[in-house]
């Protein structure tokens, strides 16, 4: 009888395995911006209803928008033009900045679909438009680059295999694992191609694309010496960023000569 039963699991479990790897075969699609495959399992407007939805909630969470509106409006002034400038403007989304009133918390991101955030604890340490330009162009590229929309589809898949896995061979532990550290290193990847595009669109906007690297001094600053390593966060060093940067520099320059 429990050989029975195990060879049922077996199969199950099998099933579900085939189900998620057959899944994600069938959600693999190209980038047209950045020509990188990707696995995305929602349309662009899912993206930009996700990403609508969930803005009251997250501007919440950080205190609200920040009641200067000469701040917003340069906030505005540069994300718009890093926009209008870029091969973001073809896009699909509907890109909003929006200055968000913690002060302590140094911090930007970017929902899907174009909701794009940064604190006031961040802006007030910057020096001037060209890093700004720094971080909302790297907040434009993970918009562009799909990034939320492919890390939740990478999630359910591996959430999906570690099920079948776990059914099949008590190894969902073993699975969800491998897959979580899969997600960290995609997610280090996502944050290189993010500042890859920031540097390509604040030169096609005219801005000073070395100030970026002034950005990933203020954010190593601000980690202080109890930063998580590299190996168990979403994000780079800001060392190994700074390099990237450099390269991507020099790179989109010869492009422009």
């Amino acid at each position: 009888m429990r050989r029975g039963n195990l060879k049922i699991r077996l199969l199950i479990g099998a099933a579900i395995v085939i189900f998620a790897i057959v899944k994600r075969c069938n959600s693999k699609e190209t980038n047209p911006y950045t020509g990188r495959v990707q696995t995305i399992n929602m349309t662009s407007d899912q993206e930009i209803a996700i990403g609508l939805q969930s803005a009251p909630q997250m501007a919440q969470q950080y205190g609200g928008l920040y009641p200067n509106s000469e701040y917003q409006a340069i906030v505005d002034n540069v994300g718009q033009k890093l926009v209008n400038s870029s091969i973001a403007k073809q896009t699909p989304y509907k890109y909003e900045f929006h200055l968000l009133a913690d002060p302590n918390t140094i911090n930007a991101f970017a929902l899907p679909g174009g909701q794009i955030y940064i604190t006031y604890a961040l802006f007030s340490k910057l020096q001037n438009r060209d890093q700004l330009a720094g971080v909302l162009g790297h907040e434009i590229g993970h918009v562009l680059g799909r990034h939320s929309a492919e890390r939740i589809a990478e999630s359910e898949y591996w959430q999906t295999l570690s099920t079948g896995a776990s059914v099949g061979a008590d190894m969902g532990g073993l699975v969800n694992s491998y897959g979580q550290q899969t997600l960290l290193t995609n997610g280090r990847g996502d944050e290189l191609e993010s500042d890859e595009l920031g540097v390509k669109f604040m030169l096609d906007a005219g801005y000073n694309p070395e100030e970026m690297i002034g950005v990933m001094k203020i954010l190593k600053a601000a980690a202080g010496p109890s930063r998580v390593p590299e190996m168990q966060s979403t994000h780079p060093d800001p060392e190994n960023r700074i390099e990237k940067i450099k390269e991507a520099i020099e790179k989109y320059k010869k492009a422009s000569n």
